[in-house]
This record gives C-alpha cells, structure tokens and sequence, in this order.
C-alpha cells in the first residue's frame, strides 16, 4: 500500500471547474495505477476515472459525459481529476486510489488497495 492525500476540493457554482490532486508518499508511485472514485451521501462509492501507470491509458464513468480528465505527473508522485462544467450532482466526497496490480481500470471500489481520506467537493445552484 501507498498513503495518499488528496487536495483541491471546496464549493463552487454550478459550471464551475475544479482541479483535484492526489500526492503519494515514497518514490514507488510510478508502480501504481491510480483512480478516482466518488460517494454521494446515502450512496455507494462508485469509479469516476482511472489511469494506468504511465499515464498513456485512462478510462471513465460514463455518466461523466466528456466533464472530467484524469492525468498524472510521476515526478511528484501526484494524480489529478479535472472536473469541468459541475452540476449539484456532483456534489460528493472524491477519494484518490492506487493499486500496482492489472487492468488498471477495475471499477469496483474493492478492488483497490490504498486510498486516500478524501476531499470534499458542493456544488451550489
């Protein structure tokens, strides 16, 4: 496992963007595939975006519809989410996760090693 912290969320407007990091401890993070999940209050986590190690590979949810991009920068051990065009369904706490093992796109939540605590993303009418 991999401690992670994530960084960037806070209240914005509907149509807003934010950018969302996540920062890995220790020089093995290049190893991990990373991912983005989210959970609403009263729902379950569910994937977001994903990336695999070098960054050459990503996925995303669906329901996304184009509004997000995953990237990553290996040298600061960090992954970031870019959200764009946020509706009030948006609103949820976003977690950062990472997990050295293969495909790097598993989207059930418990397939995921290490996470982080979470940032808090609302989203206002």
């Amino acid at each position: 496992q991999v401690p992670l912290v994530e960084s960037g969320g806070g209240l914005v407007q509907a149509g807003d963007s934010l950018r969302l990091s996540c920062t890995a401890s220790g020089d093995t993070f290049r190893r991990y595939a990373g991912a983005w999940f989210r959970q609403a209050p009263d729902k379950n986590r569910e994937f977001v975006a994903a990336i695999n190690w070098d960054g050459r590979s990503t996925s995303y949810a669906d329901f996304l519809e184009g509004r997000c991009t995953i990237s990553r920068d290996n040298a600061k051990n960090s992954v970031y989410l870019q959200l764009d065009r946020l509706t009030p369904e948006d609103t949820a706490i976003y977690y950062c996760a990472a997990d050295t093992r293969s495909p790097f796109d598993r989207r059930w939540s418990g397939e995921w090693k290490s996470w982080g605590q979470g940032t808090q993303v609302t989203v206002s009418p």
